[in-house]
């Protein structure tokens, strides 16, 4: 169905359980995402935004409530399909980079494609249309070590989006940046928004959150508002 929003949420809570011990995490959130939005997930520290995105990525699970991707449940998903669903519809942009340091920077975007049925020319084809489209055809024979701050962030988006992913997940992506880094990076994941590409990124930084055209903010694992006050992309708005 056409309207059928990418991801749904409802009444998703979170509680992780040690040794008797319950540590609740998320009291239940309700939201709806729709392709082509660019949405910033905002708390502070301790918030739940983190675990959020977690499940959102479907890297952690939900304890209550349900998950629909596309329409579907996702909530009781093996760990195959799960593993699966990442690998077809997710790309990751963490805040550490996660890049091997002594690989090039064509051996680490083609990396998460190694374990699916393209050829290693394939591979190396992809990668290099995703480093070109963030500006960096000309680092592809450079040791991920060798680069400065912001270009190894670029280098980690190109790596997202190498298997075409449905939607881009950025997790604090400015937070190892200087300003100017930082600010080059958020430009560069609305330009992607504005490609088609659906982004969710993970902040507490006000500025780096008003790039996005919706904040959600999370507060003590609740949604405390939800806003499109900073509507400036796709028109694709959920309230």
């Amino acid at each position: 169905m056409p309207d059928t929003p990418l991801i749904s949420l409802r009444d998703v809570r979170k509680h992780y359980d040690n040794d008797g011990v319950r540590t609740s995490v998320l009291h239940g959130v309700t939201f709806d995402i729709r392709a082509g939005e660019f949405v910033a997930l905002m708390g502070p520290s301790g918030s739940g935004k983190s675990t959020l995105m977690h499940i959102l990525g479907f890297l952690d699970r939900i304890s209550e409530g349900a998950y629909l991707f596309r329409g579907k449940d996702v909530s009781d998903l093996s760990d195959d399909d799960r593993a699966h669903l990442r690998h077809d519809e997710i790309g990751f942009v963490f805040q550490a980079f996660h890049l091997l340091p002594k690989s090039t920077v064509l051996d680490n975007v083609t990396l998460p494609m190694a374990y699916g049925p393209l050829s290693p020319a394939e591979r190396r084809e992809r990668a290099n249309r995703a480093l070109a489209s963030v500006g960096l055809g000309h680092r592809t024979n450079h040791l991920s070590n060798q680069l400065s701050g912001g270009e190894r962030q670029r280098v980690a988006i190109a790596r997202a989006l190498a298997n075409s992913p449905s939607v881009i997940f950025a997790d604090e992506p400015t937070g190892n940046l200087d300003s100017k880094s930082g600010t080059d990076v958020l430009n560069l994941l609305g330009r992607l928004n504005d490609e088609g590409h659906t982004v969710i990124m993970v902040t507490h930084e006000v500025e780096a959150a008003e790039h996005a055209a919706r904040i959600i903010r999370i507060r003590d694992g609740l949604v405390v508002s939800d806003t499109s006050d900073h509507a400036r992309r796709r028109g694709v708005y959920a309230k």
